[in-house]
């Protein structure tokens, strides 16, 4: 029996994680399989993660189809994130969509990476108008929706966030995020670092390498963990206080792969008691990169009129959030 109401297919491929989510009209997120391609050593190997995205995308999109309940022919849209991302690992993700848009006879949709995980996140928490902290490995900023666009009221001036943590984790020999929240709970020596915050921008590179130089004097690992991971909340927790007190709005919303660090939730949950406002924590597996937000926001887009031709569906790795014009909402 045909699911009720319009499905879109979204392929999620900016970075390490090929995914592909299906979701119907009425809100339901009908499937969301992903698999993540994990380097040997080091960071993302755009060329390595495009050939992993390629190998895997027929199990991911079988699975998709399965667990929905759905076959491809129900389909109604195809759904791709053309940007922000590494350049490989995009084009793998836009030809799979192509692909799929031509053989099923189907519009397809170019959807801004950035903003399908607001999109997502107001699905999820039942949000309207929030203040967002958008934190991951390649991004960080505060924006909110303005005259149809999300105007960036902050961002980082150099690395985001979760680079920073990332490449110490691996410097420190004990791998990139979740890891180094997870030292810094056994940290008993807090080190003051330098918080690096002008108005509503950050910046994290000197705070790294603050940080290396706390390892290469030996000092333990812990400790370091804890004075970076403390001190990258609360520069984030100050910008993103800043930011609502100057838009007055009363919904906050945290979205990004860091958005999962349960101690980051935790001082913006005691910040916003502050001015009134409310938080609601996403679902984790909707807060890293994940295809069920491409197909949603996808879906949305459509509804309201957009559609992408073929010739027109190029790729766009350093598209802005602000760059594109919100008609859905």
């Amino acid at each position: 029996m045909r699911r009720e109401g319009t499905i879109c297919l979204g392929i999620e491929s900016t970075a390490h994680t090929f995914g592909v989510g299906i979701v119907s009209s009425n809100g339901e997120i009908l499937a969301n399989e992903n698999d993540i391609y994990r380097p040997r050593s080091g960071g993302i190997h755009p060329r390595e993660a495009a050939q992993h995205h390629a190998s895997v995308a027929h199990h991911v999109l079988r699975r998709a189809i399965s667990r929905a309940g759905v076959n491809l022919g129900e389909v109604d849209v195809i759904a791709f994130s053309y940007g922000p991302g590494l350049g490989p690992c995009l084009r793998t993700g836009a030809t799979i969509a192509r692909a799929l848009a031509l053989k099923l006879r189907r519009p397809l949709v170019a959807v801004n990476h950035g903003v399908a995980h607001i999109v997502i996140g107001k699905l999820t928490t039942g949000f309207k108008d929030p203040v967002v902290l958008y934190v991951a490995g390649g991004n960080t900023l505060v924006t909110t929706l303005h005259e149809k666009r999300y105007r960036l009221l902050g961002e980082t001036l150099d690395i985001a966030a979760g680079n920073c943590l990332d490449v110490f984790g691996i410097k420190a020999g004990i791998g990139p995020m979740p890891a180094p929240e997870e030292y810094a709970k056994l940290g008993k020596v807090f080190y003051p670092l330098p918080l690096h915050v002008k108005g509503m921008d950050v910046s994290f590179s000197g705070l790294l390498t603050s940080a290396e130089k706390l390892l290469e004097a030996g000092k333990a690992v812990p400790d370091i963990a804890l004075s970076l991971t403390e001190t990258i909340y609360a520069m984030l927790t100050e910008v993103l206080e800043r930011a609502l007190a100057l838009t007055q709005k009363k919904e906050v919303l945290l979205v990004g792969g860091l958005a999962r660090s349960r101690r980051l939730q935790q001082m913006i949950t005691e910040m916003v008691k502050i001015h009134g406002a409310e938080f609601k924590p996403i679902p984790d597996q909707f807060l890293g990169d994940n295809g069920a937000m491409i197909a949603w926001n996808g879906l949305k887009m459509f509804l309201s009129g957009h559609e992408t031709s073929i010739e027109r569906s190029f790729v766009k790795p350093r598209l802005r959030l602000d760059e594109t014009e919100v008609t859905w909402d």
